[in-house]
Parts: structure tokens; sequence; C-alpha cells
């Protein structure tokens, strides 16, 4: 977020993930809900359509 990465609205999305993460989330995910299927698309498909925040001991 400081280096200017993360901007506008997606400031508050990335820190909610964060704070997920830190109260023992193991990964959240930011979609565009206006994509038909898109959690589906996310969740299911090893491309994906949105962004997977992970702690750092994540693994698949």
């Amino acid at each position: 977020i400081d280096s200017g990465v993360v901007s506008g609205g997606m400031i508050p999305k990335v820190n909610c993930c964060v704070r997920s993460l830190a109260q023992g989330v193991r990964a959240a995910h930011i979609i565009d809900g206006r994509i038909p299927h898109a959690l589906l698309l996310e969740i299911l498909t090893d491309e994906g359509i949105g962004s997977m925040i992970v702690g750092s001991a994540f693994t698949n």
C-alpha cells in the first residue's frame, strides 16, 4: 500500500484480507462480483480471475 501498488478502492479490501490472515484465515480472495460465476472461476480453476492473498506459510 505504501509503495502505491494498491490504491483507491482496493486499499480497504486488502486491509480486510490482511486482518483476516492475522486472525488465522489461510487465504483471502478479492474477486469482481459483476462477472458471472466469478467465485467458481476463482476457486475451481488454476488460472482464477481475481487476487488471492495468502500468509507466508500457505501450501496448496
